[in-house]
């Protein structure tokens, strides 16, 4: 595939943008700040302008030099997919009303410029902080577990907002195309690099992850997880939970519910170290196997 990609200089982005090139595609990053792999074509690009973002999608795909500008290259052939992963990536990076206005227009310009061009699947990047507990004012809780993707969405900051309004704009530009379009409820992101130097004080502490419902997903999971929608057609509109099937502390998954999930429904059994942000459907739907885990880098401390 040709794959219009936004964001691929971000933190997942810079990892799934040259995943997608392994696997054969041609990718060019569309963002402010390059990437500068040698494998990924950057275009720079500011989303919140309908007019750069609609020229730049129209305008000739991946290339790996200028030999290739002959004459069939004038006929501008279209991009195959695009995956929008760009955004004000939280809270308290940027006033909140500009994180709010740069996401949603960001993602406005996108997705129609995306299926007014005939591009056929589009996958972009929501967020698990659209279920209102990860940036929420004191504590929330789920209102059932494990949290899936028919939880309610309800959030507090401008952050998640902007998610649950993108994933209204993608739904009702399917509507209107009939496209291809698959929304990921990320939880949080987490490098190769990050288990040795941030996970040693979670499996110590679990109650530092409670805000993440206690997960966490590998950029190179994310990226199979990419793959796997885009090698996935007919689906229409769906949001997918991503998430990896462990959970991100030492302390098993019943002890989690006992300590901190008092009274909430538990919907239904749950491995030993099973996630509370369900996968099922991901599982389902796209066949997404997470492949994974802090497990294979630190011992674990209650084994």
């Amino acid at each position: 595939m040709r794959i219009f990609f936004t964001g691929g200089s971000g933190k997942a982005g810079h990892h799934v943008a040259p995943f997608l090139a392994s696997q054969g595609h041609q990718v060019t990053n569309a963002d402010l700040t390059p990437l500068r792999h040698p494998d990924v074509t950057d275009l720079r690009v500011d989303l919140t302008d309908a007019g750069q973002v609609y020229s730049a999608m129209a305008g000739m795909p991946t290339m790996a030099d200028l030999d290739e500008l002959g004459p069939a290259a004038a006929e501008g052939s279209a991009y195959d997919a695009v995956v929008h992963f760009a955004a004000i990536p939280a809270i308290l990076i940027a006033p909140d009303a500009t994180t709010f206005a740069t996401n949603i227009l960001a993602h406005y310009n996108v997705l129609e410029a995306a299926t007014r061009l005939g591009i056929r699947k589009v996958v972009f990047a929501s967020s698990e902080t659209t279920y209102g507990i990860c940036f929420a004012r004191g504590e929330r809780k789920p209102l059932y577990l494990p949290v899936d993707e028919d939880h309610p969405v309800v959030p507090e900051d401008s952050y998640a907002m902007s998610k649950v309004a993108g994933e209204v704009v993608s739904r009702s530009f399917q509507a209107r195309t009939g496209a291809d379009v698959y929304g990921f409820r990320i939880n949080n992101v987490i490098e190769p690099h990050e288990y040795a130097e941030k996970f040693p004080p979670f499996l110590a502490d679990p109650a530092l992850r409670r805000r993440n419902i206690f997960s966490y997903i590998d950029t190179r999971d994310l990226g199979q997880m990419t793959l796997r929608a885009l090698e996935t057609d007919g689906l229409g509109f769906e949001v997918f939970n991503v998430a990896n099937d462990d959970t991100s502390v030492a302390a098993s998954t019943q002890e989690l519910l006992d300590t901190f999930y008092q009274g909430v429904e538990v919907r239904r059994d749950l491995g030993r170290n099973e996630t509370l942000y369900s996968i099922d459907k991901a599982r389902r739907l796209l066949g997404y196997e997470p492949q994974h885990s802090w497990r294979d880098v630190l011992a674990d401390p209650r084994a």
